[in-house]
């Protein structure tokens, strides 16, 4: 599963390219430097869609994408280290639907946990691409088993004790449990806009910012997020999102990557602390057209979402050509 590509700088996000100042997002203490296309790009290598992005141990950073349809390799996941240095490719059987990604470290190693959207899996590998487990559609759930329902995983999150939890976002709307080993343990969700149910769970997070892990649910559809006891049961809803895609958290704040042009901030109970680079209200249109057109210092679709050690934001975004953005914070 593993190939590496040359690298050649391609996209590089160090300076504008007019020489002038780049774009300043937020205030007071939620300030940041907007560095768009940010990481240098092997020349063979374009991105699809970006849709995932997490940072391990060492500050590499990894971007999940679905590979554009031009691009002469066929790797979904590109890994950089801190200063956007290309490092190495790997994921050419995620292409068209490398979605999800998360990071966990284990014992003294990390593993990463990626959901594809277009084969219905979530596989477990290491961070060279190597695979240590996959599932695949929910059979040991009665919700599917007995219906034979649609299945389509856009993104899970992990306990403390190793169980996880798959958003089934693009297909029947309930979250499916394991345990570390990938033994199924229940499900819960399902569609619907009372509590406990779900339109579009796109993604998942256990927040640990509190006394007790909860699982905290981006509740797409129904504009909001909805929080659960890690066994399941609906605990509250959550608002200040309008389409709620992922999660991240850096001590006591959450990052919230807004489908519809915006990156919401959240503050330790879920207030919204800012909102940061709103972009055009025609962003689906806008997301199909070329790099030029995409507004400085303001997002179009953004998609995945995390924080670096430092309190710095990456952001990919759900446009076709793929763009990843480093809030650098300064405030």
């Amino acid at each position: 599963m593993k190939t590496t590509v040359a690298a050649f700088p391609a996209i590089v996000g160090a300076q504008d390219k007019a020489g002038t100042k780049r774009p300043i997002m937020g205030t007071g203490a939620h300030t940041y430097e907007v560095i768009h296309d940010w990481g240098e790009l092997p020349a063979g290598l374009r991105y699809g869609n970006t849709h995932g992005v997490v940072e391990d141990s060492q500050g590499r950073i990894y971007i999940h994408h679905t590979v554009h349809s031009t691009s002469e390799s066929q790797d979904s996941m590109v890994v950089f280290d801190a200063k956007g240095k290309f490092i190495k490719s790997w994921g050419k059987d995620f292409k068209g639907g490398a979605h999800g990604l998360h990071i966990r470290k284990e014992g003294s190693t990390e593993y990463l946990y990626l959901c594809d959207i277009t084969r219905a899996i979530v596989v477990k590998a290491t961070l060279d691409g190597e695979e240590v487990f996959r599932i695949g559609y929910p059979q040991e759930s009665k919700a599917y088993g007995e219906k034979k329902i649609t299945y389509s995983p856009t993104n899970l999150a992990v306990a403390p004790n190793g169980d996880f939890y798959v958003g089934d976002g693009y297909g029947s709307f309930y979250v499916n449990q394991y345990n570390k080993d990938g033994k199924y343990i229940r499900t819960f969700g399902g569609p619907g806009s009372d509590p406990g149910q779900l339109l579009q769970p796109h993604g998942i997070i256990v927040d640990e910012r509190g006394n007790e892990p909860v699982l905290t649910v981006a509740d797409r559809r129904n504009n909001r997020l909805q929080h659960f006891t890690l066994d399941g049961q609906h605990k509250g809803f959550s608002g200040g999102v309008n389409l709620p895609c992922h999660f991240n958290t850096w001590k006591d704040q959450m990052v919230v990557p807004d489908l519809a042009a915006r990156v919401t901030l959240l503050g330790k109970n879920n207030e919204v602390l800012a909102q940061l680079g709103e972009g055009p209200v025609n962003y689906r249109e806008v997301r199909l057209q070329g790099r030029e057109t995409f507004p400085k210092g303001e997002f179009v679709c953004p998609h995945g979402a995390c924080f670096d050690h430092e309190g710095n934001i990456f952001v990919t975004e759900w446009v076709e050509v793929g763009r990843v953005t480093k809030l650098r914070r300064i405030a």
